[in-house]
């Protein structure tokens, strides 16, 4: 029988970004605040002489342990799903700091059209540019109301970064310079000029140089040691929870952090949330722990997962339409090209994990999509991450795949292969979306969550495009073989592509189209709020951390709002955005 504990104001699940600035600003304001993380506790100190690729790259120690808990995937409603068994499309990460740990640092802000996409869409191309199949809608927010957010959560990790005019407008610069140019950087700047478009540095949340926040947090300065993603930094010099909030929450001695504590279930009168239930790790033991306010901080899946075991809001049915839990799930498709360059060498050893340069030209409605047979876009860019010795092997494709032949192309072509690469955005469709699996269970005997996804006709018309621009910016660098990225014929769950999952429990100005309100609280629930990329209604061309970090502050304003005001902070809109309401 479970132990009930104390009560306390606020309870996070899960001690990420979003749950670290959640502890740091309600224990600012004075707020009890447990946050509840089902891995170990984890500090710069355990990352000194780290550069272990096999460790942390190939065997992911820093990621969830999928022999007790993964999720299930098929391509189609009609499949069965099978349980993912190995990391591979994507990384769930585990611990304090979550994925905040391992992250590259690229932080970029969403678009004014992406919070308005539906409207703004319907506006210019009309209400038929994609069918009826197609699920967006607007976030019930704009982008003007959430840019003090955007620049609370910049403030805060340090962002170093340059204005660039087809990038979401700014009301500050940066908080620091952007990271130092290289000459693969250069030599993409001087392409994109030559046609026509607006190049700039990637926004990095690895410092140009040492940084004191707000909060009195100190960054340190980047070593261009290329050991960012899957890897936590050595140097303190990547801003991380870790290194940012969680201190801020700590000396306010108002924040409890108890690891290895694995929320299964999110206790509900039928009304109101009155706490969670977990589970101790290390002992087995099941406690209750009652709280004023929960908030779900468990990125995407856990966060869906935890309402649908819990039997909060209406799930998703794709076969009417209805239903929230669960809808809008959307991913990124990564159309790209290769460069080998025949008399000339690059320095990819050193690097970081934002180092790079980028153009927005073919992001959002940042060009006109008339006669095109898709809408949005994605960011073109050129990363300088670091390449490791393990997993590092770009040969051109009509290389045999072993024999003498693979190792002198290999070795001629280590400093001489370039990528362009696009992240491409992803529109809800109704059959792509989050269920329980029906079959498979956790550790526990809690119901694993499904996947069910492929790519759609919007996907591939936009993969095709972006691909062509990404090749003739290479043909433009001087590349003697350009190879184009092909798609694959269905989404593989297998090869890693991207960690930026998002949607689920989607932001919305409508209960009847939308999980939560624009404060991330839920419409059913006064005093549940669900944080995190499962806001999203679609997904952007650009890594999420940017947006889900102001979407935490607002929901830290929100939630101080609510313990003075009680119920919803938000009037719901009725006016019905999506094409299957």
């Amino acid at each position: 029988m479970a132990t009930e504990l104390d009560k306390v104001e606020v309870v996070t699940v899960g001690v990420g970004w979003t749950g670290g600035i959640i502890a740091a600003e309600l224990a600012k304001e004075g707020a009890n605040v447990v946050g509840l993380e089902r891995g170990k506790g984890r500090s710069t100190e355990d990352f000194q002489q780290v550069h272990d690729e096999y460790r942390y790259a190939i065997r992911y120690d820093l990621m969830q342990d999928l022999s007790k808990e993964t999720v299930t995937f098929r391509n189609h409603s009609d499949e069965r799903a099978l349980p993912m068994r190995q990391l591979g499309s994507f990384l769930l990460g585990e611990g304090v700091g979550g994925s905040g740990v391992h992250w590259n640092g690229q932080t970029w802000r969403f678009l004014p059209y992406d919070l308005e996409i539906k409207t703004l869409t319907d506006e210019k191309y009309g209400e038929n540019k994609l069918d009826e199949n197609y699920t967006i809608q607007d976030w019930g927010i704009t982008y003007d109301e959430l840019e003090p957010y955007f620049y609370q959560f910049e403030e805060t990790t340090g962002i170093s970064g340059e204005e660039n005019p087809m990038s979401a407008p700014r009301s500050n610069p940066y908080p620091t310079p952007p990271m130092k140019e290289t000459p693969i950087t250069l030599r993409f700047k001087e392409a994109a000029n030559n046609l026509d478009l607006h190049p700039g540095h990637i926004p990095s949340g690895n410092l140009s140089e040492a940084y004191e926040n707000p909060d009195g947090e100190t960054i340190a300065k980047c070593q261009y040691c290329g050991f960012c993603e899957r890897f936590g930094c050595e140097y303190g010099a990547k801003s991380t929870p870790n290194v940012t909030v969680l201190p801020t929450a700590e000396k306010t001695g108002n924040f409890d952090l108890r690891t290895h504590s694995n929320v299964t279930e999110v206790m509900y009168d039928g009304n109101r949330a009155t706490g969670v239930k977990y589970v101790d790790l290390q002992t087995g033991e099941e406690f209750i722990q009652p709280a004023d306010v929960v908030v779900l901080t468990s990125y995407v899946m856990n966060n869906v997962r935890l309402l649908l075991n819990s039997g909060i809001g209406r799930p998703y049915d794709r076969a009417t339409g209805s239903g929230v839990i669960g809808k809008n799930y959307c991913y990124q498709i990564l159309p790209g090209a290769t460069g080998f360059f025949e008399n000339e060498k690059f320095n990819t050893y050193m690097g970081a994990g934002a180092l790079g340069a980028a153009v927005d030209d073919y992001n959002g409605d940042n060009f006109d999509h008339t006669d095109l047979d898709f809408i949005h876009g994605g960011v073109a860019a050129i990363t300088q991450t670091g390449q490791r010795p393990i997993n590092n092997n770009i040969v051109p494709k009509d290389t045999p795949n072993w024999g003498a032949e693979f190792k002198n192309e290999s070795l001629k072509y280590y400093h001489r292969a370039l990528s362009v690469s696009c992240q491409g955005a992803s529109m809800p469709h109704r059959e792509n979306y989050l269920d329980l699996d029906p079959d498979y269970t956790d550790n526990f005997g809690y119901p694993l969550l499904r996947l069910t996804y492929d790519y759609t006709e919007q996907d591939r018309n936009l993969h095709d495009f972006l691909m062509d621009k990404c090749a003739d910016i290479l043909h433009e660098m001087g590349a003697d073989i350009v190879e184009p990225t092909e798609m694959t014929d269905h989404y593989n769950i297998v090869p890693y592509q991207t960690t930026h999952n998002t949607g689920g429990a989607i932001m919305g100005g409508d209960p009847e189209t939308s999980a939560v309100n624009n404060y991330s609280q839920m419409w059913d629930v006064d005093n549940l709020f669900v944080v995190g990329a499962s806001a999203f209604a679609h997904n952007g061309g650009y890594n999420p951390t940017g947006t889900v970090g102001a979407l935490a502050y607002r929901a830290a304003e929100g939630i101080i709002k609510f313990r003075e005001e009680n119920g919803q902070l938000v009037e719901a809109n009725k006016t019905k955005n999506s094409k299957l309401a």
